[in-house]
C-alpha cells in the first residue's frame, strides 16, 4: 500500500477541533500559548470571543491541530507517507510532517502569515460548482471582467474565484445561466489573488534568509503542484499567498506517482480534502488547469 497525507486549510476550523488530542499532547499546547500568548485550548474548544473564524486566530489554531492529527497518527502505528499536502495553510503541516522545522517554528511562521493576511480587508471569494476550469475562464474572458483571479484550483467542478466583491457579484448571473452554482464564501479577502502581493513581500521580508531543512519526505507545493525541492521552500511559501492552490494537479500528481494508487488520510478537522480527492480521482487523466491562469 502506498499512502498520501494530506492537511486542510482555513475553513476547515470549529469549534470543538482537537478536543480530544489536548490532553494527550501537552508539551505541544504548552508550546502554542507560550508562543501565541493565549490558550490555544480555550480557543479551539470555547471560543469566548468569537475569534476562531478570523484569520490571525484561524491560521495558528488550525496548524497546531493538524500537527496534533499527525502526531496521534504517527504514535498510534499509523505508515509514514509516502507523499505530503497541505491545502493553503495545511500546506505548513505538510512541511512540519517531512521535519523542514519543528512544531515551534512552524508555529511561528504560521502566525506571522495569519497576522499579516489578517490586517488585509476589501474584496472576496466565491465558489463556482459544477463548470470545470477552461469553460469559468472562457465565461469570465466573455464578461471582460479582467479584476477576478482564481484562488483555488479545488476540484475538476469546484473552483474558488477571489475579487473585488462586487466584481464577483457581476459574475453571479453568467455563471448560474451555465448552470453552475455560484456559493460566496464568508470571507472579506481576496486571498490567493493579485490582491494579496503587498502580504506576499512583507512575508518575504520576514523570512528573510531562513534556511529550512531538507525534506525527509517529498512534499507537493500550492504554488507548483510539484514535489518541492529544498532550495524553493521559502520562494514558494511566499508565492502561495499570491497565487492559486493547484490542489488539482497536486492530487493528480500523487496518483500518477504512486503505485499501487495511493491511500489518502486527512489529518485535521472535517473531511473536505477527502470530499475533494474522492471528486478528483474519478478523473484521474493529468490536466494543466493552471496554465492559463
Amino acid at each position: 500500500m502506498t499512502l498520501a497525507i494530506v492537511f486542510p486549510g482555513q475553513g476547515s476550523q470549529s469549534v470543538g477541533m482537537g478536543k480530544d488530542l489536548f490532553d494527550r499532547y501537552p508539551e505541544m499546547v504548552e508550546i502554542a500559548d507560550s508562543t501565541l500568548g493565549y490558550s490555544l485550548r480555550d480557543l479551539c474548544l470555547n471560543d469566548p470571543n468569537n475569534a476562531i473564524g478570523h484569520t490571525e486566530f484561524t491560521q495558528p489554531a488550525l496548524y497546531s491541530v493538524n500537527a496534533m492529527y499527525y502526531r496521534r497518527h504517527i504514535d498510534d502505528g499509523g505508515a509514514e507517507p509516502d507523499f505530503l499536502a497541505g491545502h493553503s495553510l495545511g500546506e505548513y503541516n505538510a512541511l512540519l510532517a517531512a521535519e523542514a522545522f519543528d512544531f515551534e517554528a512552524g508555529l511561528r511562521l504560521v502566525q506571522k502569515r495569519g497576522a499579516l493576511m489578517g490586517e488585509v480587508d476589501g474584496g472576496g471569494m466565491a465558489a463556482v460548482i459544477g463548470l470545470e476550469a477552461p469553460q469559468i475562464f472562457d465565461i469570465i474572458s466573455k464578461s471582460q471582467v479582467t479584476s477576478v483571479n482564481v484562488a483555488n484550483f479545488n476540484a475538476l467542478d469546484q473552483t474558488v474565484l477571489s475579487g473585488p466583491a462586487e466584481d464577483l457579484d457581476r459574475l453571479r448571473s453568467d455563471f448560474e445561466a451555465k448552470g453552475a452554482r455560484f456559493v460566496r464564501i464568508n470571507v472579506k479577502t481576496a486571498f490567493h489573488s493579485r490582491y494579496m502581493r503587498p502580504v506576499a513581500e512583507q512575508f518575504r521580508l520576514f523570512l528573510g534568509k531562513r534556511q529550512f531543512a531538507p525534506l525527509v519526505i517529498p512534499v507537493l507545493a500550492n504554488f507548483s503542484a510539484l514535489p518541492y525541492r529544498d532550495n524553493e521552500i521559502a520562494n514558494h511559501l511566499v508565492r502561495q499567498i499570491d497565487h492559486p492552490v493547484r490542489w488539482v494537479e497536486s492530487v493528480q500528481y500523487i496518483v500518477s506517482e504512486l503505485e499501487p494508487r495511493p491511500e489518502f488520510i486527512e489529518c485535521g478537522p472535517g473531511k473536505v480534502l477527502t470530499r475533494l480527492i474522492e471528486n478528483i480521482c474519478r478523473h484521474p487523466a493529468p490536466v494543466n488547469i493552471a496554465r492559463r491562469y
